[in-house]
């Protein structure tokens, strides 16, 4: 724009007049000439905003229509993605058929393998304790010792009443004898030959009697040692000495308990038992009675000795609907004490061809359904419904929908996006990660 200077800014008028020197200046020709110069400065400053408001559009609309047109080089990218772009890296498993035992984890309670209540066969005062509290104790050991003074005077007792009946036996018998002898000879009738033959029978049943009597007696004088019947941890003595030990009692002297190897009850389900009866029966699943059963302690430790079941019961508890199993366990160190609560994994069935994934690899559809991905010859993913099993030791068995020797995605499943295709690498389990 070329700048308008004040003398081609006046008119032909004006010309010959100078500006400079108003005084000279024609007043209303120099008024008019004043307000052709403000309305042409107005002209100026309005025509130099309208230019800056067109710069400022024109910078700010550049960013706009940069983005525009990345956001579409992106979409495209999208939709023909290049051939050299990175795959998504996944871990993979190949399911292949294995063994599979399923256990069932249930509450149990032991109880001592032999229990004997030491009470006393004949009544007397207790005279001396013979073992100590919480000790090891034999078998025939004894234990408590009563007064013994009265059963010796009824053996003595026995014993002359014993000699007395020998006595009138061999009287009996000589009489016998003769009679015989003169029954032979025609002088004896033949009915005091029937007595004597009768007074020997007597004698002998006397001295049988007696005899009896005898053994009687000398058993209660032995019963005045109280002795236990079993090998095995003797509990607290109930009664001291001085105490009146009665064989009609009902609280027994001491309790002793064999626990050497113990018994651990638990019992299961009675539709669970029915449904592995089916499962066997069907060939699907190999009798699990024999396995060892796994214990655990009150800490949740594994017990170092396995158990053995010995049988189930034939009833089912009205209350529970349960039925009870007996597990035969050892227990050298007395580790498991009667009366504890521990918990059994107890084999349920056996699978001898199972197919099985990582728990991790199952995912869950919007309806809960479980779902595997499996990759396919050409390296692309796809979604499967299945059909899920017992959870055993973090693996879950696949009961339908999977065939051996297909692919399964375990971890990367954020990854895949779908028609791409994917770069696989073997799954590791965590614990051989870490042994490595």
């Amino acid at each position: 724009m070329t700048a308008i200077t004040g003398v081609d800014r006046l008119g032909p008028e004006l010309h010959g007049t100078s500006i400079k020197s108003p005084q000279n200046a024609n007043p209303i020709a120099l008024s008019a000439v004043r307000s052709r110069k403000r309305c042409h400065d107005f002209e100026w400053k309005l025509s130099m905003s309208s230019m800056f408001r067109s710069f400022i559009a024109a910078v700010l609309t550049v960013p706009v229509v940069f983005l525009s047109a990345c956001k579409d080089e992106q979409a495209q990218a999208q939709a023909n993605p290049p051939e050299n772009e990175v795959a998504a890296r996944v871990s993979v498993l190949t399911v292949q058929p294995r063994k599979v035992v399923v256990f069932d984890e249930l509450p149990g309670r032991v109880s001592a393998f032999r229990t004997a209540e030491i009470r006393p066969q004949v009544s007397g005062i207790i005279q001396k304790r013979l073992f100590n509290e919480g000790a090891e104790v034999e078998r025939n050991e004894p234990l408590f010792q009563l007064d013994a003074a009265p059963f010796s005077a009824d053996v003595e007792a026995s014993s002359a009443i014993l000699a007395r009946m020998e006595a009138e036996l061999l009287n009996a018998q000589i009489k016998f004898d003769r009679a015989k002898v003169l029954s032979s000879q025609k002088i004896l009738s033949a009915e005091s030959f029937n007595n004597a033959t009768a007074a020997l029978a007597q004698a002998k049943a006397n001295v049988a009697e007696a005899r009896a009597n005898l053994t009687r007696r000398k058993l209660e004088l032995s019963y005045a040692s109280i002795r236990s019947p079993i090998a095995g941890l003797i509990g607290q003595a109930l009664m001291s000495e001085g105490g009146l030990a009665s064989s009609s009692a009902t609280t027994p002297l001491a309790v002793v308990q064999q626990i050497d190897r113990v018994y651990v009850d638990i019992r299961q389900s009675s539709m669970t038992r029915e449904a592995l009866e089916d499962l066997v029966s069907a060939g699907e699943s190999d009798d699990a009675a024999k396995l060892p059963v796994q214990i655990f302690t009150v800490a949740g430790k594994l017990y170092d000795e396995p158990g053995q079941v010995l049988f189930s019961d034939m009833s089912v508890d009205a209350g529970t609907g349960s039925v009870g199993i007996r597990v035969e366990v050892p227990n050298p160190n007395r580790q498991l004490l009667p009366g504890m609560y521990i918990r059994a994994k107890v084999p349920r069935s056996i699978h001898p061809d199972a197919l099985t994934v990582p728990q991790e690899a199952v995912l869950r559809d919007p309806s809960g359904r479980p779902q595997l991905i499996i990759v396919g010859a050409d390296k692309t993913a796809s979604r499967r419904n299945v059909q899920v099993g017992s959870l055993v030791d973090g693996q879950y068995m696949i009961v339908d929908g999977l065939l051996a020797g297909e692919t399964v995605v375990v971890l990367g499943h954020d990854r895949i996006q779908g028609g791409v295709k994917l770069e696989t690498v073997p799954y590791r389990p965590v614990a051989a990660v870490n042994r490595s």
